[in-house]
């Protein structure tokens, strides 16, 4: 998995490629956590994610939560396979998907 981080004012863009899964998670767990005191907008950009578990969806779920505090989270780009998952999941109510 690649995730690259872009600071724009106080949106935080994480663009993550690859696999998010029982290996990858707590790493983008970890990455962003750090990144986001202060950030009234965390975006995800999903464009080349290719595949996410459900411990991929828990990370998801503790950003959302950290957010919903102090501002807004929106997942972008996402392909037909991982918004297959958010659906079966429910997490298409829980997030904000475009």
């Amino acid at each position: 998995m690649e995730i690259k981080k872009t600071l724009n004012g106080n949106e935080l863009l994480v663009a993550v490629e690859g696999r998010l899964d029982t290996t990858t998670a707590p790493q983008l767990e970890e990455n962003v956590r750090s990144s986001i005191d202060g950030m009234k907008s965390l975006v995800f950009d999903f464009e080349k994610l290719e595949y996410i578990s459900s411990a991929g969806l828990r990370v998801l779920l503790a950003m959302q939560k950290i957010m919903n505090k102090q501002g807004s989270m929106t997942i972008r780009n996402v392909n037909e396979t991982v918004m297959e998952v958010f659906e079966v999941t429910g997490f298409v109510d829980i997030l904000t998907i475009e």
